[in-house]
């Protein structure tokens, strides 16, 4: 494998010793590792530093990764080895560099790239939207790859990132995903059963955007979409995120007027954040559309007029010592 990389330009220096057997990297292995993109002659400067970001790289071997050379070093490497690969300036990092950024900045690695008519498209290779990389796109040059081996997972012994599934492995994951979500939230691990419910939420957004809106298979999409987007307002409710609630359980309802759900979580949100007539108006919409309700509206309504009381109490005492100095 070592020869194989020199003959396709590669030359490695291992600056570190792995440990263990050399893994068989078969179709689905996981390696999860940290890397510096270095040019050649600035090694002070890195293009890319995983560590500097605070995640280290995963990649699936057999994905088809748009940056071959990774899965070809990393084949030739042990778990816990540090090693450096020169390359020469065939390598077309650029791109590759501008999704991994996304990523780490948790966007869609493919955002800007789907549903654009040619002229947009070709703004869009025109500029990568970060100087440095349009830079190395004009005037390539040989790279090296600092790379570090954390730990390599044989295939079904992990979960994927919903990024690096294909579109069949998101849609079988949501469901797993969802029951993790509520099992994490049963357990009163609020955040993290949000984190796993925008995890399920981003799989099928991803698909979505893939379909024409409004079409039956959107609208499928869509309405699997509301139910963790549901879920995950009751999260942020938790979590006193209110205006992340509001925003949600809005757009919900602007496309599924009667949405119980989403004008009971928005009528607590407005209640926190003081918008009263607000949240009076989304309690009424709740029991207009489920009198059943009534115990539980009636709840939500004392609980506001009982802070508003003592807010206005506070108030009080506030102005009245202001104006007595």
């Amino acid at each position: 494998q070592v020869e194989q990389l020199r003959a396709d330009g590669v030359d490695k220096e291992v600056l570190r010793e792995g440990t263990g057997p050399l893994p068989d990297f078969r179709d689905g292995t996981k390696a999860t590792f940290h890397y510096r993109t270095l040019r050649c002659g600035d090694e002070e400067t890195p293009v890319d530093d995983s560590r500097a970001r605070g995640k280290p790289m995963e990649l699936i071997a057999g994905k088809k990764f748009k940056l071959p050379v990774w899965e070809a070093a990393l084949r030739t490497m042990r778990p816990g080895e540090r090693a450096r690969f020169r390359c020469d300036a065939k390598v077309l990092y650029p791109l590759v560099s501008k999704s991994l950024r996304n990523i780490a900045a948790g966007k869609d690695p493919l955002e800007g790239q789907r549903h654009c008519c040619s002229i947009a498209q070709m703004h869009e290779h025109y500029s990568l939207g970060y100087p440095d990389l349009d830079e190395l796109q004009k005037n390539p040059q040989p790279l090296i790859f600092d790379i570090e081996v954390l730990k390599v997972e044989p295939p079904g012994s992990y979960q994927q990132d919903p990024w690096a599934m294909t579109d069949e492995e998101k849609l079988q994951a949501v469901p797993q995903i969802h029951k993790e979500g509520n099992e994490l939230y049963r357990q009163g691990k609020v955040p993290e059963a949000a984190a796993k419910y925008y995890d399920a939420i981003a799989c099928l957004k991803n698909l979505q955007m893939k379909e024409q809106p409004g079409s039956p298979d959107w609208i499928e999409l869509d309405q699997k979409i509301t139910p963790l987007l549901l879920n995950y307002c009751q999260c942020k409710l938790q979590c006193e995120e209110y205006y992340e609630v509001l925003d949600h359980c809005s757009s919900i309802l602007n496309k599924y007027e009667d949405n119980v759900k989403a004008y009971f979580k928005r009528g607590k949100a407005h209640a926190a954040v003081w918008n009263v007539a607000e949240a009076q108006a989304d309690f009424a919409k709740v029991l207009a559309l489920d009198p059943s309700l009534r115990p539980v509206v009636s709840k939500e309504l004392r609980s506001l007029e009982a802070r508003l009381r003592e807010k206005d109490a506070e108030d009080k005492i506030r102005f009245k010592g202001i104006f007595s100095q």
